[in-house]
């Protein structure tokens, strides 16, 4: 099950998992696109490993990859 953590300025959506049997955690970051539908990518804690991305470039991954950093949610 994922739970709503954040809702940018821009309507990105960033969700997280309760802690999985392996220990990690997993934060889902979601925005609409009107072209591409949703844009989204995962990352797994505590290990900050980035999977599934669509849509979003190096950038903006890095951009939400400092945010959870900084969030801190493990």
């Amino acid at each position: 099950m994922m739970y709503p953590f954040m809702t940018l300025d821009d309507e990105t959506e960033i969700t997280h998992s309760e802690k999985l049997a392996n220990g990690r955690i997993k934060v889902y970051v979601e925005k609409a696109d009107h072209k591409d539908g949703f844009h989204h990518m995962t990352c797994y804690l505590p290990d900050y490993k980035i999977e599934s991305v669509y849509g979003f470039s190096q950038e903006e991954v890095n951009k939400y990859l400092n945010m959870i950093r900084f969030m801190n949610i493990y």
